[in-house]
């Protein structure tokens, strides 16, 4: 290959003949086209060429156009203006950054002029690669950034309370997830919150509105948790029989709908500009009797898994995703898990993994294998886990796949 693979973009005018002779004393390869010539060519075509030529009369867009039409890789050829007469028509490519050629057209003059353009087109790539790797090394220690604010807020271990079983799985999809949960114990350890959520958007940002969400229930829960054990004291802990004549608990319900509405209402009180808002499921459990009182934001059905074989049960949404609604009505949901079963939470990362071909996992894959049941919640997940990374294959996971496992073991006899 010579030194200059060149290729000259002409306009209505001809190109210049002393430019042409002084080019092919120097041996440069030449190719003649018009930009529609170029433009209805192969993309690959005329990719070799290191130096496009352009008649200072074509407009400076048409010329970007051909210019991008000749990247490969990444790298587009030395674009050089060049005219003979009427030099006033070169401001408009001086100004979109490229350089210029204007007569003489000695050969020597010509092969300086062009190694000089080649050389400060090439610095000016070295610098935006340099710029562009800075802001990459940025973004990445901003992600890092997120990451550990993340880490700081997910809990680092799990209550057991009574021999309960809590297994989770969490599998961001990115660096930063948007998913996140936790599980801590109010109303003087006799309780038992499950959270898992899903903060719209990914990033720093999801990351910081998750510590935020996460540190409004958790706080919040735990404060009407020890008023609620007080009023409980004195009412009798089982003084509800209402809803679906079923035995509900006071204690758990009230730190439950505090915690969700008043999480709900700061969010559009101060953050609704920003646009983030949450699906949920926020539980209470008493692991004593298995009785669960539980708010749904507009997230994935949670399913109760039977321990005897019976049918899955899906725990449907109570009201609508935290932080869009002001003053949302949100409706407590009841549920009765007894030993053996198991409470499978997760969000939609799971049903909403895509497979080589672009085929949904699916709420109906899931619930089948479901289905059969598991010892422990540990096995569920494992089995859930193995499950999707089959679906899944070669794919890239898309979005964050976050699964817990509530389990209450058959005491041994």
């Amino acid at each position: 290959m010579s030194e200059n693979e060149i290729l000259i973009l002409h306009g209505p005018s001809e190109v210049p003949r002393e430019l042409l002779a002084a080019l092919r004393k120097l041996g440069a390869a030449v190719d003649i086209l018009t930009p529609e010539e170029v433009l209805l060519a192969e993309p690959d075509r005329y990719a070799e060429h290191n130096v496009l030529l352009v008649a200072a009369e074509l407009p400076a867009t048409t010329v970007r156009i051909v210019a991008r039409r000749l990247e490969a890789n990444g790298r587009g050829p030395t674009v050089v203006a060049f005219a003979d007469h009427d030099l006033h028509m070169l401001d408009q490519h001086v100004n979109a950054g490229w350089e210029y050629l204007v007569p003489p057209f000695n050969p020597e003059l010509v092969r300086t002029r062009l190694r000089d353009c080649r050389h400060r087109a090439s610095f000016s790539r070295t610098v935006e690669d340099v710029a562009a790797h800075a802001e990459l090394l940025s973004y990445e220690r901003e992600l890092e950034i997120g990451r550990e604010i993340q880490r700081g807020f997910l809990p680092g271990s799990l209550p057991k309370p009574n021999g309960w079983e809590i297994d989770v799985r969490f599998r961001p999809a990115k660096t930063v997830a948007g998913d996140f949960y936790d599980a801590f114990e109010i109303v003087n350890r006799r309780r038992l919150a499950l959270v898992v959520a899903d903060v719209c958007d990914k990033g720093v940002g999801a990351a910081l509105f998750m510590a935020l969400i996460r540190s409004l229930l958790r706080h919040t829960a735990e404060q009407s948790g020890l008023q609620n054990l007080i009023a409980a004291d004195l009412l009798g802990e089982e003084a509800a029989w209402q809803e679906q004549s079923r035995a509900i608990p006071v204690v758990g319900a009230t730190p439950l709908l505090n915690a969700v509405v008043g999480t709900n209402n700061y969010l559009i009180r101060n953050h609704i500009r920003q646009g983030y808002f949450a699906t949920m499921f926020f539980g209470v459990l008493d692991p004593a009797t298995g009785n669960l009182v539980y708010i749904n934001g507009g997230h994935n059905p949670p399913v109760l898994v039977s321990g005897n074989g019976s049918e899955p049960v899906m725990l449907e949404p109570t009201g609508p995703a935290v932080g869009v609604i002001p003053d949302s009505n949100f409706s407590l949901g009841y549920a009765q898990i007894s030993p053996g079963d198991t409470l499978f939470v997760y969000t939609d990362g799971v049903t909403e993994a895509r497979s080589p071909t672009g085929e949904f996992f699916g709420e109906e894959r899931m619930l089948d294998l479901l289905k059969g049941g598991t010892d422990t919640g540990k096995d569920l997940l494992q089995h859930m886990d193995e499950a999707l990374c089959a679906f899944v294959g070669s794919a890239e996971q898309f979005d964050d796949i976050t699964m817990m496992a509530a389990h209450w073991p058959v005491a041994e006899a």
